[in-house]
């Protein structure tokens, strides 16, 4: 008896969860829409709305269902531990954690549904107000609004142009720098082309030695060999 009574009740929490859910849902739609068709209304969007009332209503529907199924799963929980069911205590004790675990679940759902819609509300009141702030302000002090408004403009104007002229002095002074560096490169390369230039009349000399080292070095060795040509000929024909 006791399960199922917390099945009727958890089909019921089951639909009314639902229908929470899509209720949320179209507030948050039906005030998006309506904030776009009346922007300039000064009448608060929120107070005595029937959204409102409908939200209150099912939420404590679902509050009491709740509380009913927690009565449910403890007077199931009393009959587990009762003395004279021992054999079946381990299915009974399966059965009632599956009905805790939806329980939980939809205790978690509920307060999820029901602070998000609580978040919706609050901006929406949020922005209702600054709306008619804005427009008292503006329907306030016309001539005042036109005249500042013309003044930040002008203001937004300077700022620019002092934001401009920086950027323009800031890439000057870069290329300045790119320059300065460019021109030291330039004089490195200078002076090393300068040490080569002063170098390369010494390698000249040195290669030209050389030169003349390998031609004595062959004429001695053709000569060398010329005469020991000649005496093996002589040799020969004696």
């Amino acid at each position: 008896d006791l399960r199922k009574q917390a099945r009727q009740l958890e089909n019921e929490l089951d639909l009314k969860l639902v229908s929470f859910s899509k209720l949320c849902t179209s507030y948050s739609s039906s005030r998006d829409g309506r904030r776009d068709r009346y922007s300039s209304d000064t009448t608060p969007l929120l107070n005595g709305s029937s959204q409102d009332r409908m939200f209150e209503t099912m939420a404590v529907e679902i509050e009491q269902l709740l509380g009913k199924l927690t009565g449910i799963n403890d007077k199931m929980a009393e009959y587990t531990n009762s003395a004279g069911v021992p054999s079946l205590n381990a299915a009974l004790m399966h059965t009632l954690q599956r009905h805790r675990d939806i329980l939980q679940d939809y205790t978690h759902e509920f307060h999820k549904t029901k602070a998000n819609f609580l978040a919706i509300r609050e901006r929406e009141n949020l922005l209702g107000s600054v709306r008619k702030d804005i427009e008292s302000y503006k329907s306030g002090s016309g001539v005042n609004n036109r005249r500042t408004e013309l003044f930040l403009k002008e203001h937004e104007h300077l700022r620019n142009s002092d934001r401009l002229i920086e950027e323009t002095i800031s890439i000057a002074m870069a290329t300045k720098e790119n320059m300065t560096s460019q021109r030291g490169v330039l004089k490195s390369i200078q002076s090393k082309m300068n040490t080569l230039a002063n170098r390369f009349p010494a390698v000249n000399s040195l290669i030209q030695r050389i030169n003349l080292r390998k031609r004595r070095d062959s004429l001695i060795l053709g000569g060398v060999i010329g005469v020991c040509t000649i005496l093996l000929l002589l040799y020969a024909f004696h």
